[in-house]
């Protein structure tokens, strides 16, 4: 009996110490886990990728989209206010030219302080702070006592909008990389819906409560999108670049979790970049030729668009046209063997014709995706450019009041189409350091095409109309033919962090 005790206590005593090891190794299995676990690393880029497109991006997309509302608005209400000012003060050509261009000198001046100041304390301060000195001056122009006061209030206005344009960065860092060719060219709705309001204003209140009502009213939308604005966050890449993690982690679990989704296993961990919104990562060995490309193309993205713009409102206004069915209110010039006629106010067959070539805006969408996702970004610059050159010059042809329609809604599609890929190209070419400086500097390039272009359009165009649709076409058969030597290729890849 003592033996079979003895016997069985060894054996229990054995059995114990089998299973104490078979503990220890599960033990060790754990922590071996847990600590590769901990070892798996992620990035930004990896972040976005995985949570991929859902409910938070579609809010990203409407509220940010209507920042372009306000933008448009701002800019498009110049050419709907021209015929009044002109005619309450008596301004000739050079006058209203002056308004527009002080805008895009304003524009200027604070696109690249907006940029820079976005690279070094963030892109949502930037947007958030346009959005208020934009509403702020805006209001205050439809009090001005005087021309002079006008064009300086309008000219705080540009500088406003040009910190709201520093959005579309915002919006871009957040965008899957699949998804950035498909949504970011839509963003182009909101411009027209913009554009398309501030006509509507000039067509309903200009007439019965004045040019001063339309712009108080217009200002409805910045006030508003102040208040939504606080739904969306600091762009999750800048925060990184910062050093700031932990927000940028929390950032990222909420998009996820609104998308319904997880991120990626392991921590976030991206380099701290000191040298965030340094001028010279734009002109180092990387990006000295992309930078300077990019410079002319926004230039002539800007100078076509707003040529576009301002010349299908001067012809109208003037009745430069050369129309074969023309009826009586287009047979008033505004020069004469008296002197000018000052007072020529839209009718409202040119509110309607503003407003359909307005449509154009999105017209070819659909072409401007198919073609970023086919041919690429390059490629989509040289033909939409050489093909909006070619639309510029049969604007002088005579014809129906039904085919300058014609005209100008072709126009307007495909300089808005053009905006849309150099904007795309900038963000993406770009690496987040220096992305919004890049930005930048780019719309500041942009507003001089912006500056120039009411000289031609509004000045030029009164003495002859060929002369002043030529210089637009010129420019945009050159930029495409310099497209060529861009070296980089931005189609499906990834957004740099650093250079």
């Amino acid at each position: 009996m003592g033996d079979y005790m003895k016997t069985q206590l060894v054996s229990a005593i054995q059995l114990q110490e089998v299973e104490l090891q078979d503990n220890q190794q599960d033990s060790k299995k754990n922590n071996n886990a847990v600590g590769a676990a901990a070892d798996k690393t992620f990035t930004v880029e990896e972040a976005v990728e995985t949570i991929g497109f859902g409910r938070f991006h579609v809010l990203l997309f409407v509220i940010m989209g209507s920042s372009n509302i306000v933008e448009a608005m701002e800019i498009m209400l110049l050419a709907v206010v021209s015929p009044e000012i002109r005619c309450e003060w008596h301004l000739d050509d050079w006058q209203v030219a002056l308004v527009s261009t002080m805008v895009f000198l304003g524009f200027m001046l604070c696109g690249v302080l907006g940029g820079y100041i976005a690279d070094r304390y963030g892109r949502w301060k930037v947007v958030f702070g346009g959005f208020v000195w934009s509403a702020y001056f805006s209001l205050l122009t439809s009090f001005a006592p005087s021309y002079s006061w006008f064009i300086f209030l309008r000219s705080m206005v540009g500088c406003g909008v040009a910190g709201v344009s520093q959005g579309f960065v915002l919006k871009t860092e957040f965008i899957p990389a699949k998804y950035r060719a498909s949504l970011l060219p839509l963003a182009s709705i909101f411009w027209m819906t913009g554009s398309m309001l501030i006509i509507l204003l000039g067509m309903l209140v200009v007439p019965s409560l004045g040019w001063r009502w339309m712009i108080r009213i217009s200002v409805t939308p910045s006030i508003i999108l102040i208040f939504l604005f606080k739904y969306i966050p600091e762009s999750a890449r800048y925060n990184v670049s910062a050093g700031n993690v932990g927000a940028a982690v929390e950032t990222l679990q909420r998009i996820a979790q609104m998308n319904r989704a997880s991120l990626p296993p392991g921590r976030l961990v991206e380099p701290v970049v000191r040298e965030r919104g340094n001028w010279r990562i734009l002109l180092n060995s990387s990006f000295r030729r992309t930078s300077v490309l990019l410079w002319y193309s926004w230039f002539v993205a800007s100078f076509a668009y707003y040529g576009s713009v301002l010349s299908s409102s001067e012809l109208l206004e003037k009745n430069l046209l050369c129309m074969t069915d023309a009826d009586q209110e287009h047979q008033v010039k505004h020069r004469h063997e008296d002197g000018l006629c000052y007072c020529i106010p839209f009718q409202f067959s040119d509110y309607q014709t503003l407003l359909i070539s307005s449509l154009g805006e999105v017209a070819l969408v659909p072409l401007n995706i198919c073609l970023l996702n086919v041919v690429g970004r390059r490629m989509s610059l040289t033909v939409v450019q050489l093909l909006a050159a070619i639309v510029f010059m049969m604007i002088n042809i005579c014809t129906t009041m039904f085919g300058f329609t014609v005209l100008l809604f072709l126009l307007r599609s495909l300089v808005s189409m053009n905006f849309n890929v150099v904007y795309i190209y900038t963000a993406e070419v770009y690496p987040t350091v220096a992305r919004s400086l890049g930005m930048g500097f780019c719309t500041s390039f942009s507003r001089i095409g912006g500056m120039i272009a009411p000289f031609i359009a509004q000045v030029l165009m009164s003495q002859s109309v060929i002369l002043a649709l030529t210089p637009f076409a010129v420019a945009c058969v050159i930029c495409s033919l310099a497209n060529f030597l861009l070296p980089i290729e931005t189609k499906g890849r990834a957004l740099l962090q650093t250079s």
